[in-house]
């Protein structure tokens, strides 16, 4: 026959290690959620420039010109066919993607700004709007509010 004393404490133990494993769990699904977040937040955004990137390397230029919201018949009015082949063409300078690597990937409040690096010091920045997710030139390589000051504080250490 046990005792009171042999038992004693085992149920404090127990319980002990319930809450242990509750805040171990807890802490990894928060842990889990939040990688899942940075992963997956720019996800459309980012898949956008990718298939803008693929279709100028498969030459189909007015489907990339379609990404930037205009019609080949109905172009927009700051950026014509013409001038979007001279950015994009085969002419281009940055008209072979192959030499393109998406070197950074800064995400802002209304949309996404991917710099891509064609060779060291050669940059553009490619600019994707999170509600139409229509892609333009960023005039800048970081976030900025309507004043132009930069948003995002830890770009400053990190271009």
């Amino acid at each position: 026959m046990s005792s009171f004393l042999d038992t004693y404490g085992q149920a404090e133990a127990r319980r002990e290690r319930k809450l242990k494993r509750a805040l171990l769990a807890i802490g990894a699904l928060a842990l889990l959620g939040l990688a899942g977040y940075l992963y997956l937040h720019d996800y459309r955004e980012k898949r956008q420039v990718a298939l803008f990137l693929k279709l100028v390397a498969e030459r189909k230029y007015e489907d990339a010109y379609r990404l930037w919201g205009c019609e080949p018949s109905r172009p927009c009015r700051d950026y014509n066919m013409e001038k979007f082949l001279e950015d994009w063409g085969p002419k281009s300078p940055y008209g072979n993607v192959a030499k393109a690597r998406v070197r950074r990937t800064r995400s802002c409040e209304e949309g996404v700004i991917q710099i891509l690096e064609y060779a060291p010091g050669d940059e553009v920045y490619l600019y994707v709007d999170r509600q139409n997710r229509q892609i333009s030139y960023s005039p800048f390589g970081y976030c900025v509010d309507a004043s132009g000051r930069n948003t995002n504080l830890i770009d400053i250490f990190f271009r």
